[in-house]
């Protein structure tokens, strides 16, 4: 602390704040901050920090408040002079220089984003949801008759083991076998049979609480509709493949019983490629002297031997069709080989004649 060289007896004189000489404006409402040296020394310091603002002293409430920093509105200027530049270039950029300027709460436009939902919400519709669903209720057949082993496929319609196949499946056969998509087997017996309209029902022995198909309506089938066959062709059980309904109402004629050279045919090629005729031509063997025509859906799905008696199923997972005859170039030109199989023209009994029929093979009456 410096000494003090005001002589003995001396008193300080404080300036007036009258109109004099020494009048002073009045003092500032607060202490202004302090800066550091313009110019570096010796005595140089760093400037302090800024004093808190104190409350304003009553005696000078007249004194202006101090005006706000300017640099507080930048950010808004500058965001508005983006939003600008942004307006000149498009849309979906003014659109998210105003999501940032309001949180995004209210932005719409060309930019925003749009919610979706996927087409496909649940298995319904597909080919792998129809398979799903049914590959329990499709069944494989295996017939033993005195012409040899048969291969085909069946539907089950009941949980204690009703099944819906084709009647060239299990015509004649001395002992039938059904295996589940589980793997299990069970003998069945034969209920009813209709030679007409190659159909056929059979019942397991001691069989409960089977899942069984959802018999739908073939009359509401259109030209062009997807569908889905699930069989077992040559003994590949549960196999499924998919295609469209290709023509409807197709005159299909069949061999009616093992007695005609078409169950000889069924022997030699492992059963399913059951030769038929359309258009009086006929296709995959001979059909003989006994046979019946009935209306068929025409389907691309590929069939091949063994898929006989299996399902055609719309894409609701409904049966609109037993599947019962394939065309195979190879079997028509006699080489008496299945190896080309499938070229997309299969037929199925529609499931409206399935269902007619339903009570005529229940009481064991039939063709």
């Amino acid at each position: 602390m410096t000494d003090s060289h005001r002589p003995s007896g001396e008193y300080p004189m404080y300036p007036s704040y009258g109109n004099g000489e020494a009048a002073y404006p009045p003092p500032p409402a607060y202490q202004p901050p302090q800066h550091a040296a313009a110019e570096p020394g010796p005595h140089a310091w760093p400037a302090p920090e800024p004093a808190p603002v104190p409350a304003p002293d009553p005696a000078h409430a007249h004194a202006p408040a101090p005006a706000p920093e300017r640099r507080v509105k930048r950010p808004l200027a500058l965001l508005a002079a983006v939003a600008i530049a942004a307006a000149a270039i498009g849309g979906g950029t003014a659109t998210l220089i105003g999501e940032l300027a309001d949180g995004g709460s209210n932005s719409t436009g060309t930019g925003s984003v749009v919610s979706g939902t996927n087409v496909s919400q649940s298995s319904a519709g597909t080919v792998s949801g129809v398979a799903a669903a049914v590959s329990p209720a499709i069944v494989e057949i295996s017939a033993t008759s005195s012409a040899g082993d048969a291969t085909g496929s069946g539907v089950v319609i009941t949980s204690d083991g009703e099944i819906i196949t084709n009647n060239h499946v299990i015509s004649g056969a001395s002992q039938i076998k059904v295996a589940l998509s589980t793997g299990k087997t069970y003998t069945a017996d034969v209920v009813g049979t209709d030679a007409d309209k190659d159909l056929a029902l059979i019942k397991l022995q001691d069989a409960s609480g089977l899942k069984t198909a959802s018999l739908g309506d073939s009359s509401s089938v259109k030209v062009g509709d997807q569908v889905v066959a699930i069989g077992s062709p040559e003994g590949l059980t549960g196999t499924v493949t998919s295609g469209i309904v290709s023509a409807l109402d197709r005159d299909v004629t069949v061999a009616k019983d093992e007695d005609s050279s078409g169950q000889e045919q069924q022997q030699q090629q492992g059963g399913g490629n059951w030769p038929f005729e359309f258009g009086g031509q006929q296709f995959n063997g001979d059909t003989g002297t006994s046979k019946t025509t009935y209306k068929a859906l025409q389907t691309d799905a590929s069939l091949n031997p063994g898929n006989s008696g299996g399902a055609l199923i719309n894409m609701d997972g409904e049966i609109i069709g037993i599947n019962s005859a394939m065309y195979s170039p190879s079997s028509a030109s006699g080489s008496g080989s299945s190896a080309a199989g499938s070229v997309g023209l299969g037929f199925a009994i529609p499931v409206d004649t399935v269902k007619a029929d339903l009570d005529t093979l229940r009481a064991g009456n039939g063709s």
